[in-house]
């Protein structure tokens, strides 16, 4: 049988647990060095997933910025830029978001009426269908036949809710940013879910890191003991 990639989920949130607030406007919590660090974890990643919701919110081209990793990648026979993989069921995503013209191959699962909706993307995506609805374990089975053996999922809020509630999260990076958002309607980490074990189930903590005024928090949800190789040494 072929491994599932390894799922490495990365999230920047507030003091209080949101990750934007209620405006029009994009909430950046990141830092520069924080933004950097997530850029390191991209070169690292052989594939980078979001939700349609985050693609239509924040129009993400998903990139290696740092031209040192991109050649870095190609030096060791990797293409230039992670595959940029979007989740959608309903299929209602615009092609004029710039996701789809710049850099790197794209992958868009979805159902099979999100399929019958895609035919704008002809050409900027390879469209998979999952069935009757989104099922993020055979998401992982399908990605691993491709060879993906590092997949970064950036969000956003229902993303992060389903790999967790569906314990196929192997490790979580959350990047907390001192700020308080305080606003109701604002989208948070996650959803209300039935997650693995409840509220007495324990991650485990392996590791805390400062990076400019952001404290980066290092989660291994399936494990309340022991570390595991870096992310970014597993190339």
């Amino acid at each position: 049988m072929t491994a599932r990639p390894r799922v490495l989920l990365s999230v920047a949130v507030s003091i209080d647990g949101y990750i934007d607030d209620d405006s029009d406007a994009r909430l950046i919590l990141s830092d520069a060095a924080d933004l950097d660090r997530v850029d390191r974890l991209r070169a690292a990643a052989d594939a980078i997933l979001i939700g349609a919701g985050t693609l239509r919110r924040d129009n993400p081209r998903l990139l290696v910025n740092n031209a040192a990793r991109r050649a870095a990648r190609l030096a060791e026979g990797r293409a230039e830029y992670p595959i940029k993989i979007v989740v959608s069921a309903r299929g209602d995503l615009a092609p004029e978001l710039r996701f789809w013209h710049t850099g790197g191959e794209k992958l868009v699962y979805t159902t099979n009426f999100g399929a019958a909706r895609l035919s704008g993307l002809t050409g900027l995506a390879e469209i998979v269908s999952l069935g009757t609805e989104i099922d993020l374990g055979a998401l992982l089975d399908d990605l691993g036949r491709r060879g993906i053996a590092r997949l970064l999922v950036e969000g956003g809020t229902s993303m992060h809710t389903q790999f967790l509630a569906g314990d196929l999260a192997d490790e979580l990076r959350m990047a907390v940013a001192p700020i308080l958002v305080g606003a109701t309607a604002a989208p948070r980490f996650v959803d209300p879910a039935e997650f693995p074990g409840g509220a007495r189930r324990r991650m485990g903590l392996v590791g805390v890191e400062q990076v400019g005024d952001i404290a980066v928090l290092r989660y291994l949800p399936k494990s309340v003991a022991g570390e595991s190789v870096a992310w970014e040494q597993e190339q």
